[in-house]
Order: C-alpha cells, then structure tokens, then sequence
C-alpha cells in the first residue's frame, strides 16, 4: 500500500474514533451544559423570551387538570398581569416544572399544611446547593417542548387507537416464507423476496406516515422516565416521598424505555453507529411500529402513574424556582394565614416584585378600604401590590413585604377591563358583568372573597355612578366581602364611612411640577389638582380660569353652569 492508502485509513480510524468518543461522551456534555445553565440562572429574574404558542402551551396543563377548586380566573389573572409575575419566577429547566408553576399561581390553597410543606421543600433546596444542582440537572432532562405542553404530549399518546400488531407480523412472517421458497427454488425466490420486501416497505411508510406526528411523544414519555430514573437514586430522607413515586413510576414504565430503543423517532433517542442498518430492518420488519403499538397500550393502561410522576417533578422543579426567586427579591415573608371566613389583612412594608424601586406600604385592616387621590398616584399600583401579596401568600408562600397576616381570600379584581368590541358590548356592559361575577361569587362556598376595584362604574354618567357604585359598594360589605376599591368620587367617603375605611394617596406641586411620593395616608383626598395639573401642562390660561370658575360655583350651588 501507498502512502496515500495509509493516510485514507488513518483518517477514517480518526473520524470512527472521533464519533464513538462524542457517543461516549454525550451524556457528560449534556450534564455539563445543564450545569451551566442551572450556576447562570439561580438567584437572576430570567431574561427568558416567549413566543405566544409556547406561552398558550404552558397553561394546558392548568386548563386540563382544573377541578372544582377554586383558581384566579381569567379577568383577575389579566388584571394584575400575573403573566409577568410568572416569568419573573420561572426559573424552570423543564416543560413539566413551568406547567406546573403556572398552575399553582392560579390555584391558591387554603390550609396551612399545604404551604407548610412547600416552604419545608423550598428551605431544603434554599440551603443544600449540592443537592438542589443536582436535582435541576435530572429534572432537564425532561427536556422544555414549545408549541405543544409536555402534559399534552402524553396525554395525545394515551388517547391514540391502538390497531394492534396482528398484520405486522403477518408482514413479519412473509419474508420467512420468501426465504424458504428463495432456499428451495433460487430463480423464483429472488423475486418473491423482493416482491415481499417492496411490498413490507410500501405498507410501512402508508402506516408510519399515520403515526410519526406521535413519535415525539415516545420521546416526552422516554425522557420522562429517565429524569424518573435519575431522581430515583438520590437518597434524602427530606424529599423520600417525592422520590419514592418517582422510582416506582420509573421501575414500572422501565419496559417502556425498552421498547423507545427501537424505534427511530425525532427525538434521536438511539443514534448509534448501527442506525442506518437498523432503518432498513425497520422498513422490512416494521419493529418500530410494533414497539410503538406495545408502547400505545402500555401508557394507556399506566397513565395515572405517568401524571404522578409528571406532578411529582413538576412540584420540585417548581419549588426549586420559588427558592431561586427569594434570593431575586430585596426582602420577603412567608403568610400567617387565619383559617376560617374574616375580613382581617394586616401587611407591613408590602411592595410590587415587578415596580423597580418600588414604594413599600403599610395597611391594618379588618373592614374594607376605599381609596381616593389623583391620576398616576399610587392607587392602582396599591390595589395590584395587595392583590398579587395576597395570592403570592396562598400559592408560593413567599409575600414581598416584611409581615403579613390574613385570612385565607378568594381574589378576584374588576381593573384594566376594555370595551368588548367583538361581543359587540360597551365598556359599561362589560364593567357590570365583572362586578356581577364578584357578587356572585360571593353566594358560593368557600373563603371569604377579597376584591379590587379601580374607579367602579367609570363607564357612565356621574350621578348613576355614584348612586349604583355606593349600593354595589355597600352591598358587598354587607355580605362579607372585603373589598378594596379606588374612586375619584370623593362623594363615595361619605356615603360608604359605615362600612370603609378611608385612604388616599396624594401629590404635591413645586414650582410647577408635580410630585408624587406614592405613600399610603389614612382619611380622604383633600385636595383637587386635576384643573392645576392643566396649568403645568400648558393649558391657555382662560381655559385655566373658566374651568376653576365653573368648579368652584358648582361646589357652592350643587349647580352646573357654563
């Protein structure tokens, strides 16, 4: 041989060597990348983008699993943009643990067992690192899918018909008997065999053309199970009944992870140096599609132990997000919840997680509130701050304030709602079918229902407003509800002092600029800026004058008059 021949050789002994080592080597790499991930991310706001199909996909899992129980609907979740409160806590690596994050935003409980043992699991991951690393690099490797949520992945395989297997094998037995006629009479046996093989293979891309849509979801099942598999090694005597339903889901569905081998889905599950061989055995034999139909019946008969173990991950990963975003926050507490129906909500130093540099407040009370002051005070900014503490309390356990001590709410607000144009409904129409919602809520079952509303029935005329808003008002706290509500009304601090305290938010104007301090203080507004606030902006001054003319006469009359 050559010179040439020699090098030809070297370099492909070199390129084989290269390629089994990659192989060898894949799972430290992917280790490694998570790990990299997991030391970047911990304790830091993710910077995350979503697309909009993939944020849909991760509320299916909320949507599809919703009970009876009661959960943030839609209208309050928009209102207080708890989208942006999840994405600032979802320090997920998984499908599974951002899903079941959502969820729990939406879905506060309502004893303290509950929240006592997510904080008892996030304190642990909070203050072993070793572990709490190891766990996100096991859970990754679930893996994060986007158009599609993890849950639905399984449970659209666990829906699909399972034709069975029977004309497979038939498929199967064909090529023996084109052997034994190829042994007994060569001439006519070739032919019968590729007649046999042709016929295998057509009959094989007519029915996998059906069924490989499905074949990442042998892959979501597949990395399930080995993530189950991972966890299911670790030993701490603080999380054994979280790993316990993980290693017996996993040594239950070990079979199922078999079976994945054989077939070539889009997932790249095998990718061995054997693929290109095992695709022709495939295409003869129709193995993958026979492992798939046995794989169809397996999930089907073990699909709750699959959602517990979706569930089970899910909840560590998601506590381990909540133990990231503690570190994220300046200050926080857990809730001192009060079982039992009251109005009591006591809050010190509370502030917005997504307002940088935000104004802390303090609130005690046990009765409902009405707030007054001008526009861009700090009225709506209190409302939300309130709301979202009161939900943070009853779902992640971790209030961004330095005390807080309530009852147990159901939340709901009537905030930032707009005309429904394709109801063909106006701004007044959908305004009194959100506060209707809140009243009815109010005859059902449960805790007693806390709720927010920004300038109540700002859609009408002033004096239906304020005859309609003070009897909605009044009868909401009547029957129970504590009700925190923003008004330009000052009228309203009259009509409703027997049953709301007052607070306000005011400003102040210094050389013909406005400041605002967005500080809490007790009583009504007192003060009128609106026509002021014209002035600065540089309004004509007769404009000025006539509108502070025609204020003042009506003050003193009752009487409106040009």
């Amino acid at each position: 041989m050559d010179g040439n021949t020699y090098l030809y050789i070297a370099i492909g002994v070199v390129l084989v060597l290269v390629v089994i080592y990659r192989i060898a080597t894949r799972e430290e790499r992917r280790r490694k990348k998570y790990l990299t991930a997991v030391l970047k991310s911990w304790g830091q706001i993710p910077n995350r983008e979503y697309e909009y199909d993939e944020f849909q996909s991760i509320g299916n899992y909320y949507k599809k699993t919703k009970g009876k129980e009661f959960t943030i609907d839609d209208i309050t979740w928009n209102d207080l943009d708890m989208d942006s409160i999840f994405m600032s806590i979802n320090n997920t690596q998984s499908s599974i643990g951002e899903e079941y994050l959502y969820k729990m935003l939406r879905t506060p409980c309502f004893d303290k067992e509950t929240l006592d043992e997510r904080n008892r699991v996030i304190e642990y991951f909070s203050s072993h690192e070793k572990e709490r690393i190891e766990y996100q690099i096991d859970i990754a490797h679930v893996g994060r899918t986007k158009k599609i949520s993890l849950y639905d992945y399984i449970s659209n395989f666990a829906e699909l018909e399972n034709e069975g297997n029977f004309r497979h094998y038939l498929h199967i037995l064909l090529i023996f008997v084109a052997i034994v006629v190829l042994i007994q009479n060569p001439a006519f046996g070739i032919l019968a065999v590729i007649f046999v093989l042709g016929y295998n293979i057509y009959e094989y891309f007519k029915t996998k053309s059906d069924i490989e849509p499905y074949f990442v979801c042998v892959g979501a099942v597949t990395r399930l199970i080995h993530s189950c598999e991972y966890l299911g090694k670790h030993k701490e005597p603080e999380l054994k009944e979280y790993l316990d339903t993980l290693r017996e889901g996993a040594k239950k569905l070990s079979s199922l992870k078999k079976d994945a081998k054989y077939i070539g889905s889009g997932d790249k599950l095998s990718g061995d140096l054997g693929e290109i061989v095992m695709d022709y055995i495939r295409m003869f034999t129709h193995l993958d599609i026979i492992k798939f139909n046995n794989m169809i019946g397996k999930v089907q008969k073990n699909i709750k132990t699959i959602r517990g173990m979706l569930e089970t991950i899910g909840q560590l990963e998601a506590y381990i997000a909540i133990a990231s975003y503690r570190e994220c926050l300046p200050f926080y507490c857990r809730g001192d919840m009060i079982e039992g129906k009251g109005t009591i909500l006591e809050a010190k130093d509370m502030y917005h997680p997504l307002v940088e540099e935000p104004v802390a407040n303090s609130i005690y009370e046990n009765r409902c509130v009405l707030l007054t002051g001008s526009n861009a005070s700090g009225k709506s900014t209190f409302l939300k701050t309130t709301a979202i503490c009161a939900i943070l309390a009853q779902t992640i356990d971790t209030v961004p304030a330095h005390s807080y001590h309530a009852n147990f709410f159901r939340v709901y607000s009537s905030m930032a709602l707009k005309d429904n144009l394709q109801g063909n409904e106006s701004y007044y129409m959908v305004e009194i079918r959100s506060l209707k919602r809140i009243m009815d809520a109010e005859k059902e079952e449960g805790a007693t229902v806390l709720c927010f509303v920004d300038e109540v029935l700002r859609g009408t005329n002033t004096v239906e407003r304020i005859a309609a808003s003070s009897r909605i008002l009044q009868t909401l706290a009547q029957n129970g509800v504590m009700c925190f509500a923003a008004t330009h009304d000052i009228e309203l601090t009259q009509l409703l002092k027997d049953y709301y305290s007052n607070y306000h938010f005011k400003e102040e104007i210094i050389d013909d600029d406005i400041i605002f301090n967005y500080r809490l203080n007790k009583g009504s507004a007192t003060t009128r800026n609106a026509i002021r606030l014209l002035q600065i902006m540089g309004y004509d001054e007769e404009v000025i004058k006539e509108a502070d003319k025609t204020a003042k006469h009506f003050l003193e009359t009752g009487v409106w008059e040009m």
